[in-house]
This record gives structure tokens, C-alpha cells and sequence, in this order.
């Protein structure tokens, strides 16, 4: 008699395989991890992240050290990979990119010069996220004359174009804190933009008008979510207005605010180097990107490395977190749960 014939005999039964159910995120993690191109803007943001942190021990010089015999010297390779330079090109080994017109080392100007974008990329969306979601849960959630009142506001901010409406706001915040009264409010905050170079105004203007998208996006998706049955269930059972948004609006809504915020971080380093270009980024000699492609573009010519590796460092970060945004987005669609 067969194994299989005893244990049906002896009335044993093979025990049902249990297979482990997977969470939205777990599954989002998977599909995301599967994704190379989002995996590869993932390690280049990791990378550019671990420069900028510890830029003093992956820099040969400080950034904001000027030495005048030095000015606008570029190492060998640099020249044999423009050769229109060999004429009139000075050669020196100590700065591995070549320096500036007034003699700073040139690759770490780049590398300090991620502290900004990067801080742009993470305190800028995060402001946006903060008004926006308040906004649009509000608006959404009420309804009715309120919802109307606050989206006509958005609709006139939509109205003003974005990047006007930040140089005239950091053309605000330098001209009334350029002599603030001492032990005033405006003091300590002009005293707080210095001592981080210049990034407090840019954070706050980008902040400060990047929010109506989120708003938007906000209140429509508490729109679609609050007359659901698990809503109206916690309803029933006596959960408050707040219980209802915390614990069980903002959590089915969260994938799509923090897929829409990955996409909008290119945006927002672009606004800070146009600033930065312009002249209302970061107090010199504070490092950025944006400053480092204008005073370049003045010798693109004769010394085209000084523009064209920070438009470079720029354009691998923004591609960076394209790359990732759409990883993101991909992996948090509800109708990709499942596959592979």
C-alpha cells in the first residue's frame, strides 16, 4: 500500500499551504526595487548625498579659498579633452577640475555646491507638503463655501507664474532685512539666512508658492476617499472629524502626495539655480550650482570646464530624481499590486 493510501486510510490530511499576504508598501518596495532606472537615480542621490555630507574629507581644498596665482589653471586631462585650450592653457596638478577665475578649486565647489540642491530637494518639498496637505484636507474634508473660498484662492496664486512670484518674493526678503533693527524678529532672521549662507530665503520662497499642486492634488483625493464605506463606518461608531482625517483619510492618500512631491524635486533645484544665476541665490562665496554656471558662462569659451561640470553635476541629480519620481510612481500605483 502507498504512503499517499495510509494517510488517506488513516483519515490524515496534508496541511494547506499558507502563503504570507503582502502590504501595499512591501509590494510597492518590491516593484520599486525591480525598477533599474529608479534604482540607479536611487544610488546617485545616495552618492551625491554621502559627497555632501562629508565634503571636507572628499575635498583636496576649502571652497571658498581663493588663490590668485592659481586663477583659472586646469589639470592635463582637462585639455586633452579640449584641445582649443593647449595654447594658453596653464597646467597645475593640484586641482582635479581645474580652478576658478579667482583661483578656488573647482571640484570642490561642485561637491559643496550639493549641499544646497539637495537641501533645496528635501526642505522644499517638505514645506510644500506641510501647506499643501493642510490646505487641501481642509478644503476637501469641509466642503461646501469653505472648499469654494480656498480654491479660488489657489486658482489666483495659479494665475501668478511661479518663478516671477519667487524672485518677488526673495527680492522682499533681501531688500526689508538688508538693515533690520537689532533684537528684532526680522534681525534674527536675517542673522539666521547668513549664517546658513543664504538658504533660508530660497527655502521659504520655494516653499511658500510650490504648495498650490499639493493643495489641489490634496483635495481631490480626500474628496474621492471621505464618502467611502470605511469612512462612513468610523463615522457611525463616534470617531471625530480629526480620528477620521489622521487615521484613516491621510494614510490611503499618502502614495499619491509623496509620488507627485518625487516628481516635483527637479523643479525645485531648477528654481534654485535659475535664482542662484540670477543673483538672488546664495550669498557668495557660498557655493552653488546655479552661481557656478553663471560665472562660467562668462569664459565658456576660453575655459569651458568651469560651466559645463557644474551644468553636468546639476543635470545628474535632476535626472537622478526623475529617475526615482517615476520608480515611485510605478511602484505605488494601486493597479500594479500583484505584478511584477
Amino acid at each position: 500500500m502507498s504512503v499517499q493510501s495510509q494517510a488517506i486510510k488513516t483519515g490524515a490530511t496534508a496541511e494547506p499551504l499558507v502563503r504570507k499576504s503582502e502590504s501595499l508598501w512591501q509590494d510597492a518596495f518590491r516593484r520599486l526595487r525591480r525598477n533599474r532606472a529608479a534604482m540607479t537615480g536611487l544610488v546617485v542621490i545616495i552618492v551625491v548625498l554621502l559627497m555632501a555630507i562629508f565634503a571636507p574629507l572628499v575635498t583636496p581644498k576649502p571652497p571658498d579659498v581663493q588663490v590668485l596665482k592659481d586663477q583659472n589653471v586646469v589639470p592635463p586631462w582637462i585639455v586633452r579633452l579640449f584641445p582649443t585650450m593647449k595654447p594658453y592653457a596653464r597646467i597645475s596638478f593640484e586641482y582635479p577640475m581645474g580652478a576658478d577665475y579667482v583661483g578656488r578649486d573647482l571640484y570642490s565647489r561642485i561637491v559643496y555646491g550639493a549641499r544646497i540642491s539637495l537641501t533645496v530637494a528635501f526642505l522644499g518639498p517638505l514645506l510644500s507638503l506641510m501647506i499643501g496637505v493642510l490646505f487641501g484636507s481642509v478644503a476637501g474634508y469641509v466642503g461646501g463655501r469653505t472648499d469654494n473660498i480656498m480654491m479660488r484662492a489657489v486658482d489666483v496664486l495659479y494665475a501668478i507664474p511661479t518663478l516671477l512670484f519667487i524672485i518677488l518674493l526673495m527680492t522682499f526678503f533681501r531688500g526689508t532685512l538688508a538693515k533690520p533693527v537689532p533684537g528684532s524678529f526680522s534681525y534674527y532672521m536675517s542673522q539666521l539666512d547668513n549664517q546658513i549662507g543664504g538658504m533660508l530665503f530660497i527655502v521659504l520662497g520655494i516653499g511658500l508658492t510650490a504648495w498650490e499642486t499639493m493643495a489641489r492634488l490634496t483635495r481631490g483625493q480626500v474628496l474621492s476617499v471621505r464618502r467611502k464605506e470605511y469612512i462612513e463606518a468610523a463615522r457611525t461608531v463616534g470617531a471625530d472629524d480629526s480620528r477620521i482625517m489622521f487615521k484613516h483619510i491621510l494614510p490611503n492618500i499618502v502614495g499619491p502626495l509623496i509620488v507627485a512631491e518625487s516628481l516635483a524635486i527637479p523643479a525645485y533645484i531648477a528654481f534654485e539655480a535659475t535664482l542662484s544665476f540670477i543673483g538672488l541665490g546664495v550669498n557668495p562665496p557660498t557655493p552653488s550650482w546655479g552661481a557656478m554656471i553663471a560665472d562660467g558662462s562668462q569664459t565658456l569659451r576660453s575655459y569651458p570646464n568651469q560651466a559645463l561640470f557644474p551644468a553636468l553635476a546639476l543635470a545628474i541629480v535632476m535626472f537622478a530624481f526623475n529617475f526615482l519620481g517615476d520608480g515611485l510612481r510605478d511602484a505605488l500605483d494601486p493597479r500594479m499590486r500583484g505584478t511584477s
